[in-house]
């Protein structure tokens, strides 16, 4: 095999991904869910999973964080939709939009940390439908204070 087929073939490979939590939340239907956090989302709880424990000693009331999910119930195939899904307005591809809908369903939320409990971390704001898997939370960075 030549190097060049040896690199394409590296960009179609399989990572393997495996989540640290799950959303409890009382959102259970996708059409009556929020589009965004923001929009009137309610509380919820992410359940982590004991092998990341240490993971979450830093975390704090009042942090905002990132919360990467793996938007399980997404259509993989969707590479165009309307927009927020209102038909008035134009096709548009996948990356330019926030869609759940998608070839890798990553969500991506922004929360404020609402109370820690052990694998128990209660955040505001995010949209997420009950048993979501959570893949990776990540620290909202301060562009004044982390250079």
């Amino acid at each position: 095999m030549d190097q060049e087929t040896n690199e394409r073939n590296e960009h179609h490979s399989q990572y393997a991904v495996r989540p640290i939590g799950v959303v409890e939340s009382p959102l259970h239907d996708p059409a009556a869910a929020p589009k965004q956090g923001d929009e009137g989302a309610p509380d919820a709880t992410i359940v982590f999973v004991p092998d990341v424990e240490e993971a979450l000693r830093d975390l704090r009331p009042g942090n905002d964080v990132l919360v990467l999910t793996w938007l399980h119930r997404a259509d993989r195939d969707v590479l165009a939709v309307h927009p927020r899904d209102d038909r008035t307005r134009p096709l548009a591809g996948v990356f330019s939009t926030r869609s759940p809908d998608r070839p890798n369903p990553i969500g991506l939320h922004r929360v404020r940390i609402v109370a820690v409990d052990g694998l128990r971390v209660r955040v505001a704001d995010l949209e997420a439908l009950d048993g979501t898997p959570v893949l990776d939370v990540k620290p909202v960075l301060d562009p004044a204070t982390e250079r």
